[in-house]
């Protein structure tokens, strides 16, 4: 059986963390700030992914379909052009083949396991932010969370088209994942944030998000011997990267001792 309540009701948590606490698909078990609207950086890749698979389920996207990899992107505001740039990103692969071509199978992967920005805005590219937002409204997700645009599109920020999210939003998208997207979330690459706080070789899927002053993780695990929880943290502060990772961390510490006590 899961926790009580009442494990839980010292736990403490910094102001500036949001927390959203419970098994997969139910009510939450704990809760802080859960529902302050946060910058999502790279946690909007999450219902991306749900959405390119989604698609490939119904038969309108083939993920194994080879698209041209560019990096030349047209703005959600007003369709101008723009470009990223590759020491912004974490993911020489993709850029190794620009020019040439990728899978969608391949993107969504490096999309997510690597957060990479140029993957993403390919694999928009093919998606759409409509269907983003059908995933987002399928999970019950409040009007505060919103995927408006790609990686880098400045002009559709300065417009207001922002990508926001909630603690417990996240929460219900990664919480209603099937099971090949989950198998795409357990490869994930970055571990300094949920995954930093359990014991070493506990299963987790998580998908992070981060960039200055920012630092989120929402992350689905499966303790041994215990239900599986879904914990999001979404913490946003003027401090330095380390510090928001290790505050991220120190909450998953405490909720992976109460959990599993």
């Amino acid at each position: 059986m899961p926790p009580h309540t009442r494990a839980f009701a010292d736990l403490t948590v910094p102001p500036e963390v949001s927390v959203w606490l419970g098994e997969p698909s139910r009510p939450a078990t704990f809760e802080h700030r859960a529902d302050r609207v946060h910058y999502a950086a790279s946690t909007m890749k999450l219902p991306l992914l749900v959405a390119a698979y989604r698609l490939h389920e119904r038969g309108v996207l083939d993920l194994d379909t080879e698209v041209p990899v560019h990096n030349e992107h047209r703005s959600a505001y007003d369709g101008s052009v723009f470009a990223l740039d590759q020491s912004d990103d974490q993911d020489d692969e993709t850029w190794d083949r620009v020019g040439g071509t990728a899978t969608l199978r391949k993107l969504a992967r490096h999309a997510t396991v690597k957060s990479g920005n140029l993957a993403t805005d390919l694999l928009l590219e093919h998606v759409g932010t409509a269907e983003v937002a059908a995933v987002l409204r399928d999970a019950g997700c409040s009007p505060a969370t919103r995927v408006a645009r790609g990686i880098g599109d400045a002009a559709a920020r300065g417009a207001g088209l922002e990508n926001l999210v909630t603690a417990a939003d996240l929460s219900r998208v990664i919480g209603a994942v099937e099971p090949e997207v989950e198998r795409v979330l357990a490869g994930q690459e970055h571990r300094d944030q949920v995954p930093a706080g359990l014991p070493e070789g506990t299963y987790v899927a998580n998908k992070t998000g981060w960039v200055d002053g920012v630092a989120h993780d929402v992350a689905l695990v499966r303790p041994e011997g215990h239900p599986a929880y879904v914990l999001t943290v979404c913490t946003t502060a003027d401090a330095a990267e380390e510090t928001l990772y290790a505050l991220n961390a120190t909450v998953s510490a405490a909720v992976w001792e109460r959990w599993t006590a």
